[in-house]
């Protein structure tokens, strides 16, 4: 898993939300959210890190940390 996909996904079990609910949140399908958790999607736009990372009250560097 990439930096950022486990980032995400601590970030996001860390606030109580599902998958769906932060795909609907950052305005991204739920796959995109899926892929990149998983690192399917290792290079994700800056665009959809900054939807992340808004919607779960972060900073983008905050997602990119190790």
């Amino acid at each position: 898993m990439s930096t950022i996909g486990k980032n995400i996904k601590r970030f996001r079990q860390d606030k109580g939300l599902s998958q769906d609910k932060l795909s609907k949140l950052a305005d991204l399908s739920l796959n995109t959210v899926v892929k990149i958790e998983l690192n399917e999607s290792p290079n994700p736009t800056i665009e959809t890190i900054q939807r992340i990372a808004k919607s779960l009250e972060v900073s983008v560097d905050d997602l990119l940390k190790k």
